[in-house]
């Protein structure tokens, strides 16, 4: 048997599994990938989502040449929820929105190449038929080549504002219109802008998803939040070769006991802005070398480092809208070790 038919096995029971915090089967080198996240190519007037067309061909010049092998999502969504080994710098390639230019440019591209993608869908704007996204005929195609569809849910909301109630229809209602029209229900979730709470994760799994997906950087591992996966996202400020190629080499940092786990935070008052922690498990080499950095306005006031915890304070509460904290650490290889999170502060 081949590795890539174990894998296909074990994504057919993994509709049994269970839980959305930590995924389970931590070890000192956990099962890890590195998810990609892309949005537009070669759409010059959007530069915060799209990546010009030569970045993205020298990105798949790297991925067919330099050592990595670059698997379906659910293989490796399958591989991180049971523990079941991936070869080193396994990376899965995923694509938000379903833009035209999806269609146009990086589908002919990546079937080229052979290379396996996941293209998670809003379903409104291609029922509305919105010019710059691609039609059901074009996803239709794409399915039926092997293209993984998953869902970015109907209208592509800010999820952690919506009640539970309107959260539910967006989850399930966009499930049943991909199944309507490609004859499959989707298991993947990608959270709209990266936003989700421990509430939205809940309604996700809820409603029949094996596996949710931000938009926070980092190495998705064992010890990944199943329903809140990390990815890497690539547009053309960072979407440089030498860049992409640090991104494509770095290793996970497997951490526990996470604080705050949820990642909507309060406007203001206790909780924000947040006591943000966690345990390295399984690594000790190299913790002088840690550091974490942050998005918001707000500074690092305090990092301590007491064994292999790990606690961050900020001077201030974190500003309405997304930030993202990134705690990184060089190898002796030269690879780094990365992990993210994204918190949300809903508007006042």
């Amino acid at each position: 048997m081949t590795r890539r038919s174990l894998y296909r096995m074990i994504a057919v029971f993994l509709l049994t599994a269970s839980g959305f915090g930590m995924a389970a089967h931590a070890r000192a080198e956990p099962t890890s990938a590195v998810v990609l996240m892309y949005h537009r190519f070669g759409e010059t007037e959007y530069p915060s989502t799209s990546v010009d067309m030569d970045q993205f061909l020298a990105h798949v010049e790297e991925l067919t040449n330099g050592g990595y092998e670059v698997l379906p999502l659910p293989e490796i969504v399958a591989a991180l929820n049971t523990g079941t080994p991936l070869p080193d710098r396994a990376v899965a390639i995923t694509v938000d929105d379903a833009y035209a230019s999806v269609y146009e440019k990086a589908w002919p591209v990546l079937k080229e190449k052979g290379l396996p993608f996941t293209l998670f869908v809003a379903t409104d704007p291609v029922d509305r038929g919105i010019e710059g996204y691609m039609t059901w005929d074009n996803i239709r195609e794409l399915s039926d080549a092997g293209v993984t569809i998953g869902s970015q849910a109907v209208t592509h909301p800010h999820m952690p504002r919506m009640s539970s109630e309107r959260n539910r229809t967006e989850l399930t209602r966009s499930a049943d219109i991909l199944q309507e029209h490609l004859g499959a229900r989707p298991t993947l979730f990608a959270y709209p802008y990266g936003e989700a709470s421990l509430d939205v994760m809940g309604l996700a799994k809820e409603a029949g998803y094996v596996a949710g997906f931000g938009q926070h950087s980092g190495t998705a591992n064992t010890t990944s939040a199943l329903f809140y996966l990390p990815r890497f996202p690539i547009n053309v400020h960072y979407g440089g070769v030498d860049r992409f190629k640090r991104l494509v080499n770095t290793m996970a940092l497997p951490v526990s006991g996470l604080t705050p786990r949820d990642p909507l935070l309060p406007v203001q008052g206790t909780g924000n802005p947040p006591a943000f922690g966690f345990t390295v498990d399984g690594v000790t080499e190299g913790l002088d070398g840690l550091n974490c950095y942050h998005s918001d306005a707000s500074s690092i006031t305090q990092m301590e480092k007491l064994g292999n915890r790990v606690e961050v304070r900020f001077d201030s509460a974190f500003a309405p809208g997304r930030t993202r904290i990134n705690c990184t650490m060089p190898t002796r290889n030269g690879r780094w070790r990365w992990f993210g999170m994204q918190y949300y502060v809903p508007p006042q």
